[in-house]
């Protein structure tokens, strides 16, 4: 089985809400909440990814200073396996627009459970609570 790391940002607000992502009809788990964030691509480091993700989904730009990574995710799927390590972000410029989602959310921390998930987001729910 094959490990797919991909990489997941929860952008805190100054009134600690989390930015949450909905998932694109024709994407697989459409309709899905996520943590912002993507796959690296070859050669890049994870807050490299992160800061080029963060541009091209939500058209914000922010600083690997900025990055702290808090937890990480463990997943095994039908065909791979994910890991993925999830950072906090508090500085950003920009206005997060849903540039590839369906729609994005300040959500607080609490409220994460609300909100449908794929499997390998919800144990960073946790963490994040825990750190908010």
């Amino acid at each position: 089985m094959s490990i797919l790391l991909v990489v997941a940002c929860a952008l805190v607000d100054a009134d600690r809400r989390v930015l949450i992502a909905q998932r694109p009809e024709g994407k697989a788990l459409a309709g899905m909440w996520e943590f912002p964030g993507g796959k690296l691509e070859p050669g890049e480091s994870p807050e490299d990814a992160l800061i080029r993700e963060l541009e091209e989904e939500l058209g914000v730009s922010t600083k690997t200073a900025c990055l702290a990574p808090l937890t990480f995710a463990s997943h095994a799927y039908d065909s791979f396996h994910l890991l993925m390590p999830l950072y906090v972000c508090r500085k950003w410029q920009g206005l997060p627009q849903p540039r590839e989602h369906a729609a994005l959310k300040w959500v607080r921390p609490q409220k994460l459970r609300d909100y449908p998930m794929p499997p390998a987001d919800e144990p960073l729910i946790a963490p994040l609570c825990d750190l908010l």
